[in-house]
């Protein structure tokens, strides 16, 4: 009997690279559940939609009927749980999203999934795991000397967002410490790659400087960042989800330690070598803009227990990564177009507006 993953948020930007790695790479199938909220476009799976492994259901982690539904009709042996509001920015201005699905999604999905697992059969029970992917942001920020966050680093969130992500991990620790439900629970570092919804860094400032627009950079633009090529993460969650220890936590990093203003100034290097230059160079369009409340120094990830435990490290260096990713951005424009329609426009003209 074929075997087949719950992926939850699975049209998302990492949800999405993870589905098509695992179709092209494994046998079992995928049950895709995602709300599709702004960020959530079926678009990036188009490859896949016509595969037979493969099946989609439109609808909230925290409609507890559907997802029991789901479990008892489809008998997954692990759910995968990406869903998650995910930009900082927009938990400042608006954190009742977050609270809902980060805590609240988290928590109906946890009581759904262990209601499962208590009613499968001895060799199912021995196989299924539930693995939530979160972020690095829950430890909070490094001064620039700190070494690394590891597994050990006590949690200190500094943004809605954050304390959302750390709730649902403290969450997936009590359910396997008090019910014994098989978590395994990886924190990961700032993601790019294809598919990526333009809100964040890196793609924003690869259209606009495409296009010629401002780059707005926070503060100083000194603020430091580990970076994670988004196939390099979904390579490291496959890792766990085939021979993590139970109940056990992963960091995944890139060992990519980058200030956010050297990335632009990467990018439009970039931008100008593969589109290349009529005038300025598109470092030109850097602005800086007001800093983010609480927005946070340093993150840097020591990935060595993955390494060390599961033998995964990451493949691209962020110079390859980067090049990849600009080259995506650039060549997707149909992807692009459809993505930054009236309502992302709307937030950037309101957000950047100062």
């Amino acid at each position: 009997m074929q075997e087949t993953v719950f992926v939850t948020g699975g049209a998302g930007f990492i949800g999405s690279n993870f589905i098509l790695r695992q179709l092209a790479q494994n046998s079992s199938s995928i049950l895709n559940l995602d709300k599709l909220t702004y960020a959530g476009n079926l678009r990036n799976l188009d490859a896949i939609a016509s595969d037979n492994r493969y099946e989609f259901v439109h609808g909230d982690i925290g409609d507890r009927a559907l997802v029991r539904r789901l479990l008892q009709d489809r008998t997954p042996h692990a759910v995968v749980h990406f869903a998650a509001e995910s930009h900082v920015d927009r938990s400042i201005r608006g954190p009742d999203d977050f609270i809902r699905t980060n805590v609240d999604g988290t928590f109906a999905l946890l009581e759904e999934a262990r209601a499962y697992y208590e009613n499968l059969r001895e060799q199912p029970r021995q196989n299924f795991r539930f693995l939530h992917v979160s972020t690095d942001e829950v430890y909070g920020s490094l001064a620039p000397a700190d070494p690394p966050f590891s597994e050990r680093t006590p949690y200190a969130p500094n943004s809605p967002y954050a304390a959302s992500k750390a709730a649902s991990d403290h969450l997936v620790r009590a359910y396997h410490h008090t019910y014994g439900l098989p978590t395994l629970t990886t924190n990961c570092s700032n993601n790019y790659g294809p598919f990526q919804f333009p809100e964040k860094l890196i793609p924003l400032m690869i259209l606009n400087a495409r296009d010629r627009k401002p780059l707005p950079v926070y503060g100083d633009g000194q603020n430091v960042r580990d970076w994670l090529y988004v196939e390099d993460h979904c390579a490291a969650i496959a890792t766990v989800l085939a021979r993590g220890r139970v109940g056990e936590t992963y960091n995944i990093g890139g060992w990519n330690e980058k200030r956010n203003l050297d990335i632009v100034y990467l990018i439009c290097d970039l931008v100008d070598e593969i589109e290349g230059r009529s005038g300025a160079a598109r470092r030109e369009l850097i602005t800086f803009v007001k800093d983010r409340p609480g927005h946070d120094r340093r993150y840097a990830m020591d990935a060595s227990k993955i390494e060390r435990e599961l033998g995964w490290r990451p493949r691209e260096t962020f110079e390859t990564g980067i090049r990849k990713t600009v080259l995506w951005y650039l060549e997707n424009a149909a992807w692009v177009k459809e993505v930054t329609s009236g309502s992302y426009r709307q937030w950037i003209e309101t957000h950047y507006s100062s």
